[in-house]
């Protein structure tokens, strides 16, 4: 044994992860999650990283089943703690791995949320509705121009949500039509701008210069009096789940990911290349993007089995 503190290992693990694969804060504090967990775990099994055995790895997953735990989540804790071992033993800390012959939990691999196009529609119409109203509180033109400007910019472009966010001023200024985005791990990839979308980054921006002046000199395109200066995640998706009930659309299923898996299987549908796809999204592995045409594969069997006329009533 070492001597070193787990929570030490833990905090060297993690540094090696932000320094070496820039994981972004989100991805860090997740991983501290699950090893603060794994960690209490062998500390009540009396155990430690540096001694922990297969056995013991096992029995964590036993006891992850035992508290409930779905295999998706158990597979991602798997994952992370084979990560933390991997990394012990190629920093020489350990001589062997204990986490090579374990198998993660099995799982099935769930099929992403779709919106139909018609339903993306309606929901892009709902946005802009009284837009031009000048009869309306100022207040709620700019949160409609606001939420227009998203929305338009999510499908056109099918960004992550921190992605989209986060975007700069600079995204709105000239005329070409692609985005330079910096997504995970520091990878830069060319994403397309639709004119409908700049068409109403125009519209919100107008609107932001004219009732908000002091917001509107912000360095972010959808800047904020919070704490991070621009939009969170979090308010947008629950303007997000407001507009889709005005759109006639179940809150629970409309989130800015379900958009982002609408702007890829909407590109599939319609004859896109599965490469260009994983560009545009930024999947460091096409694998990832797969998932996309089994959506299509569903529609197509549910298709056949609604329309053909020998399939069965």
């Amino acid at each position: 044994m070492s001597g070193v503190p787990a929570g030490r290992l833990a905090d060297l693990f993690l540094d090696m992860i932000a320094a070496e694969r820039g994981a972004a804060g989100n991805t860090i504090q997740a991983y501290r999650r699950d090893l603060d967990d794994y960690c209490t775990f062998l500390s009540q099994s009396g155990a430690d990283p540096m001694n922990a055995g297969t056995a013991t790895v096992r029995a964590y997953l036993a006891d992850l089943e035992a508290r409930g735990f779905k295999a998706s989540s158990s597979a991602r804790r798997l994952s992370c703690v084979r990560q933390f071992h991997r990394f012990l033993y190629t920093e020489g800390r350990r001589t062997e791995d204990p986490t090579t012959v374990i198998e993660g939990p099995r799982r099935g691999r769930g099929l992403p949320k779709v919106l139909g196009m018609d339903e993306v529609d309606r929901l892009l119409a709902v946005a802009k509705e009284g837009l031009d109203d000048d009869a309306r509180p100022a207040a709620e033109r700019l949160r409609a121009a606001r939420m227009s400007c998203l929305l338009e910019t999510l499908y056109a472009t099918g960004l992550r949500v921190s992605e989209l966010v986060a975007l700069p001023r600079s995204a709105a200024r000239g005329r070409d039509p692609l985005l330079t985005i910096r997504g995970k791990g520091g990878r830069e990839r060319l994403v397309p701008l639709s004119d409908p979308a700049r068409a109403a980054m125009a519209v919100y921006l107008d609107l932001l210069t004219q009732l908000r002046p002091a917001l509107a000199k912000s360095s972010w395109l959808f800047p904020s009096d919070g704490e991070s200066g621009h939009l969170t995640r979090q308010a947008f998706a629950r303007d997000l789940k407001a507009a889709a009930g005005a759109a006639g659309l179940r809150g629970d299923l409309v989130s800015p990911h379900v958009l982002r898996h609408a702007f890829a299987s909407h590109l599939l549908q319609n004859g896109a290349d599965l490469r260009v796809v994983q560009e545009l999204l930024g999947h460091a592995d096409v694998s990832t993007t797969q998932i996309y045409t089994h959506v299509l594969d569903e529609r197509t069997k549910a298709m056949v089995r609604d329309l053909h006329p020998l399939s069965d009533d």
